[in-house]
């Protein structure tokens, strides 16, 4: 039997990370991060570090992280969708922080995840589902030669983990930026609140992180637990589309009448309760299992992204709908949410993919 319910601890967790990003990060701010060089606010992802220490919430204490799970990780990134928060916690503490994590090299993880528990580096990966680039062996290490596109980079990664093939098979390879023939492009994507890159490597000096034999399987649990995360965000955002629809509509009248008395609109919200409350359950389950029964998890991280992608879709759609003709205004930050859940979709692979990707290793 799983036991769902907080603890204390957890429940304040909880309040503190919303009470923080409601007055650090509110819409005003969102808008200008985005909008601006780096498309984060450094003077916040400080904040987040130094006073709240979220970067390094899930990381071992031996390597001057918290100590905690990946529940603890799922309260914050779940707080963070609901306040769209602009900050490179995705790409560093998730992504780069579990593929290190998962290599098994004691010394890549003493060297770099204090660093990025402190808010101090700023690291990504490069997914094999994202990556073509070819690694070969040099005298004094690997270069790396090819292009990895669609790579989380808000504020300009220092650190970046390749997954490159290589005559021996898939690795990692770690790249200190700048670095000899790395050339990074940002490219514009719908959701102006994620920074994405294409990173191009000509003869780029690396090291190689873990070995050959351990490579395919930390970077398939990297991705996963990377799955089971976005999940947990998408619950956030899903939750206050459906606070600001229901706002809305007991606000806005016509014919004399709100509007959310009206029987169709009362059915788009009850529908987008019902999908919020299955795709919240979906999401505790994987970050439980996460730490209490990782061999669930290729299968958990699949079903769980897959739906509450499809929820955050939903709700945040139908936020819109119900907004009118001022939900699609730039104004309005409903299209925000729209564009994040979009992108969400996306990101690791749409619905159909992870069903698909389910199927192959179940081996039906």
């Amino acid at each position: 039997m799983v036991d769902f319910r907080f603890s204390a601890e957890q429940q304040e967790l909880a309040s503190a990370v919303r009470r923080f990003f409601a007055a650090k990060a509110p819409e005003a701010e969102v808008r200008r991060a985005m909008l601006g060089e780096l498309g984060h606010d450094p003077a916040l992802w400080s904040r987040m570090s130094s006073e709240l220490g979220l970067p390094g919430l899930a990381i071992p204490e031996k390597y001057g992280g918290g100590g905690f799970t990946y529940l603890e990780l799922g309260i914050v990134l779940q707080e963070m969708g609901r306040a769209l928060v602009c900050a490179p916690f995705f790409s560093s503490a998730v992504l780069a922080a579990s593929a290190l994590l998962n290599s098994g090299d004691e010394a890549a993880m003493t060297r770099w995840l204090p660093r990025i528990a402190s808010g101090e580096l700023l690291a990504t990966v490069a997914l094999p589902r994202h990556s073509n680039v070819r690694a070969t062996s040099a005298p004094d290490g690997w270069t790396l030669d090819g292009v990895a596109e669609f790579v989380l980079d808000g504020g300009g990664s220092e650190l970046v983990l390749v997954a490159a093939q290589s005559d021996s098979g898939l690795l990692l390879v770690s790249v200190e930026a700048p670095a000899p023939g790395l050339t990074r492009q940002r490219v514009e994507v719908f959701d102006a609140t994620r920074r994405v890159a294409r990173l191009e490597f000509s003869a780029t000096p690396g090291e190689l992180v873990g070995d050959v034999s351990s490579a395919v399987a930390a970077l398939e649990r990297t991705a996963d637990l990377a799955a089971i995360a976005l999940a947990a965000e998408c619950v956030g955002v899903a939750e206050r589309a459906l606070e600001m629809a229901t706002h809305y509509a007991k606000l806005r009248e016509q014919f004399g009448r709100p509007i959310g008395s009206f029987q169709a609109i009362k059915h788009r919200l009850a529908t987008v309760l019902v999908e919020i409350e299955a795709a919240r359950s979906a999401a505790w389950y994987a970050l439980w299992s996460a730490t209490a029964r990782p061999d669930e998890t290729p299968v958990v991280a699949a079903l769980t992204l897959a739906t509450c992608t499809e929820t955050a879709y939903l709700a945040a759609s139908e936020n819109v709908q119900v907004h009118g003709g001022i939900g699609y205004t730039w104004e309005h930050p409903a299209h925000l949410y729209l564009r994040r859940a979009t992108m969400s979709r996306l990101l690791l692979g749409d619905p159909a993919e992870q069903r698909e990707a389910l199927l192959r290793r179940l081996d039906y």
